[in-house]
């Protein structure tokens, strides 16, 4: 069970992926993508790491909501459903691809990974966060408060009409 558990998502989540490059159209490119990472936080939280597990769902989910949204606003097609390609340099890029695959996959398969030493936090989250953002947690929060405020002046500026308007027309 706990196979079918751990290999279902990770299926999900290379197909999905192999699907961002396979699809026609910038659209079902996003949703592709979005699904790709929500397996991916799937199997982070089977792994107990249940912080980075729904952080990283939530913060996919809304990357891929903002990226529908400039999607919808600067492109010329704007539901991102026609066709197009997602790859350019088709050999080179699959070359590469599959280069850079097997050399990860030999550096995971032939690393001599350390036995854990020391005991489980009592905190394994606020021990990751430590660890990760150590004394800059506050400078994080300031420069999320930041990049909201960037994305909705971007939206403000790039609307042509506004809720006020009278018939296309401003007072």
């Amino acid at each position: 069970m706990e196979g079918l558990l751990f290999w279902s998502p990770a299926v999900v989540a290379v197909g999905a992926g192999i699907a961002v490059f396979r699809v026609d159209s910038m659209a079902r490119a996003t949703y592709a993508l979005a699904l790709s990472f929500v397996a991916v936080g799937l199997e982070l939280l089977l792994l107990d790491l249940a912080y980075l597990g729904v952080v990283t769902v939530l913060m996919m989910v809304m990357e891929m909501a903002i990226m529908a949204v400039f999607m919808i606003m600067f492109m010329m097609n704007s539901a991102g459903l026609m066709p197009m390609s997602m790859v350019h340099n088709r050999r080179g890029a699959l070359a590469l691809s599959v280069g850079v695959f097997l050399s990860l996959a030999a550096v995971a398969l032939l690393t001599p990974w350390p036995e854990r030493r020391g005991t489980v936090p009592e905190d394994p989250t606020r021990s990751v966060g430590t660890g990760v953002m150590e004394t800059k947690m506050l400078v994080m929060m300031g420069v999320g408060a930041v990049l909201f405020t960037t994305i909705v002046a971007a939206l403000v500026l790039a609307a042509s009409r506004s809720r006020y308007d009278v018939r296309g027309g401003r007072r």
